[in-house]
């Protein structure tokens, strides 16, 4: 059975793992244990690339407590977005490797690759700018 603790230690392995259904063919990201689509329960783990775009985001100065601790908030702010990866599918996730102080220097479009962000014994996954 595909679960989110499963997903979290890929990531611990530096693994980004999606699903792919058997069925019709869609890869998700995060991992459902049924396709979303055709609703058949008959998916497997899939590793994906890990390298995608960024096609929205946001600078974020009013931050939740787990960034207040790290630090961000009015006089810090972090970047959040969307990655379109390489296999199509769509993720939320931090952004890193750009200034979030000037929004405007971002472009729409720029090459993103997974980053797996430590803090204590979780991993989180992120994007950075592609060098």
């Amino acid at each position: 059975m595909i679960s989110g603790k499963e997903f979290e230690e890929k990531l611990k392995e530096k693994k980004l793992m999606g699903t792919f259904c058997k069925k019709c063919g869609e890869v998700h990201l995060p991992p459902r244990p049924i396709c979303p689509k055709c609703k058949s329960p008959d998916v497997e783990w899939k590793e994906l690339s890990g390298r995608g775009k960024l096609v929205a985001f946001t600078s974020i100065r009013v931050a939740p407590p787990l960034m207040i601790e790290e630090g961000y908030g009015r006089d810090k702010p972090y970047i959040t977005g969307i990655v379109e990866l390489e296999e199509g599918v769509k993720i939320s996730a931090r952004i890193l490797g750009f200034d979030p102080g000037k929004p405007e220097d971002i472009k729409i479009g720029a090459p993103l690759v997974a980053h797996f962000h430590e803090k204590g014994e979780r991993v989180f996954l992120a994007f950075k700018k592609a060098s």
